[in-house]
């Protein structure tokens, strides 16, 4: 299969390294932010989006676990990433005179202990690729950027310093999500269903609902809460769970979730990838 895979971020991004690594068949398209990519799947432009999720040094993305309910979309697959962070200068800058280095919020803690260690000041910026991108146009040898080896390459920077991550299994995980959902069991590691719920107003309701689960032997991998509408009182999760849809036991753990609850909305069906159980 063949198409375009749409992506947060400039080329070079870490979403770029995504596509390129999970689906190098398919043609890249860059987007302004995560909106963007959402609405370009959901309107033809682009076949698959990979949309970033959680990081397992700095936590979940912001926000998108609440675009993907009313995305229209469906999760078919995950993938894991390795995020290598490197600092970039334009050619011929040296390391001991970088003074600020550009990057995305998010990937400014993830090389926190490094930035210190050298008397850098991490500057935030909308996308790695980005601050590359400006880096090289800037023509500054005081400022660099923090982004990928791909970024580099295509904007022509030099590596002042090599995988910088301060923790060395630094990962990103992302989700490809489709128009139409794959309920199809595929991969070798599994199968993983991903929902969102609203329970009941009534006393207890998330122990009760959780219950089903633990007592049909099923393994909630992710529970997130985020307020619906800007309301307090109104809360919504996201879960995944490891099997099927048609597994008896899922099937019996929703019947019971769905007593409590007054929303229930599948997101996706996909098959675990094997980076999850490394």
């Amino acid at each position: 299969m063949t198409g375009k895979i749409a992506f947060q971020g400039e080329m070079g991004a870490y979403g770029h390294q995504a596509c390129v690594e999970a689906r190098p068949n398919f043609e890249p398209l860059p987007c302004a932010s995560f909106d963007d990519a959402i609405e370009s799947v959901r309107r033809g432009d682009a076949d698959l989006g990979m949309i970033a999720v959680e990081n397992s040094t700095y936590g979940r993305v912001a926000d998108v676990h609440s675009l993907l309910p009313g995305s229209g979309l469906n999760i078919i697959d995950e993938v894991f990433i390795r995020v290598h962070i490197n600092l970039l200068g334009i050619p011929g800058s040296r390391l001991d005179q970088i003074k600020e280095a550009h990057g995305h919020p998010v990937i400014l803690p993830q090389c926190a202990d490094f930035l210190r260690e050298n008397a850098i000041s991490g500057v935030s910026t909308s996308d790695n690729a980005r601050a590359a991108r400006e880096v090289a146009q800037g023509g500054d040898p005081t400022r660099a950027a923090l982004a990928s080896e791909l970024a580099a390459d295509i904007y022509g920077l030099s590596i002042l310093a090599r995988h910088i991550e301060d923790h060395d299994r630094n990962t990103t995980r992302f989700l490809i999500m489709a128009r139409d959902p794959d309920l199809t069991r595929r991969g070798k590691a599994g199968m993983m269903t991903a929902f969102v719920f609203r329970v009941r107003n009534i006393p207890a309701a998330l122990y009760k609902a959780m219950g089903g689960f633990a007592t049909n032997g099923i393994n909630m991998t992710k529970l997130e809460s985020y307020m619906v509408g800007g309301h307090f009182s109104a809360t919504q999760f996201y879960a995944e769970i490891e099997g099927h849809p048609d597994d008896r036991n899922v099937q019996l753990a929703m019947e019971e979730l769905d007593y409590f609850t007054d929303h229930i909305k599948l997101l996706g069906v996909f098959p675990a990838a094997r980076r999850r159980h490394e």
